[in-house]
């Protein structure tokens, strides 16, 4: 798959996965007790591997039964995870309407966008920007020619509006 395919995509490609080193720098910013809500993701997902070990973590995803946008858990704190890149506006309008903090992995083009603009005016935006590119996993296969970066969006999350991290990639 090429990553034009994964940016302009009518949602057959929305399947791609977080590497391990793309959840990583989110964990130090996640609070001990809450419990962590990961919509988008099975008990593979490496949010739900990493995270697990610090937090407790919901996992839910729509191969399941559990529509993002008419399945909520009945007890969760925070949102962290990579939604779809297709109807982003779609899934952070929800994310926000549970007034509770999250962290979703978004492309960096998105703030090309009116969307973000519109959504995030009254409620303060936070970037998780990385030094790098992430390569997002396709079907168990890195994908290398992704054109286009990323970074964790997120609302009432981080101690200050934007951070910067160092994306360690193995290999």
């Amino acid at each position: 798959m090429k990553s034009k395919e994964i940016l302009f995509s009518k949602g057959k490609n929305d399947e791609c996965y977080t590497p391990d080193y793309g959840v990583r720098p989110i964990l130090k910013y996640i609070p001990k007790n809450p419990i962590v809500w990961c919509p988008f993701d099975t008990e593979n997902s490496e949010f739900v591997k990493q995270i697990s070990v610090q937090n407790k973590v919901i996992y839910s995803h729509i191969d399941n039964g559990q529509d993002f946008f008419k399945y909520e858990p009945e007890h969760w704190d925070i949102i962290i995870s990579n939604p779809p890149f297709t109807q982003k506006r779609n899934y952070f309008e929800r994310a926000l309407s549970f007034n509770k903090p999250f962290a979703l992995i978004m492309t960096n083009t998105w703030l090309n966008d009116a969307a973000p603009k519109q959504l995030f005016k009254v409620k303060e935006l936070q970037l998780l920007l990385f030094d790098k590119r992430m390569k997002f996993l396709n079907n168990g296969i890195t994908e290398h020619k992704i054109t286009f970066s990323s970074s964790y969006y997120c609302w009432n999350f981080l101690p200050q509006q934007i951070i910067m991290e160092k994306l360690s990639i193995k290999g």
